[in-house]
């Protein structure tokens, strides 16, 4: 399985390298980001008829909290409510 090694070998660099993690810092990737979880928690809001929005959007908070940018780079956890990073 040496080839299957050496690609898992050269995808594992590209994820680690500077340039792709920049792009996945980036604001394209928090809006992709964002759009995805937003779709999610609106199925999930139809699904269920509405009875659970609270708790979908908590949900949907802690996963936009895990995989998303804001804050990132501050270390502080630090966000904005109106999707906008603070500027310092």
């Amino acid at each position: 399985m040496a080839g299957f090694d050496d690609i898992a070998r050269k995808a594992n660099d590209l994820l680690k390298s500077e340039k792709t993690q920049e792009a996945l810092r980036s604001e394209k990737a928090e809006g992709i980001s964002d759009k995805i979880l937003d779709g999610a928690a609106g199925l999930a809001g139809k699904v269920t008829g509405g009875k659970h929005d609270d708790a979908i959007e908590k949900a949907r908070k802690a996963a936009d909290d895990r995989i998303g940018t804001e804050g990132a780079d501050r270390g502080h956890g630090e966000r904005r409510t109106d999707g906008h990073r603070p500027t310092h």
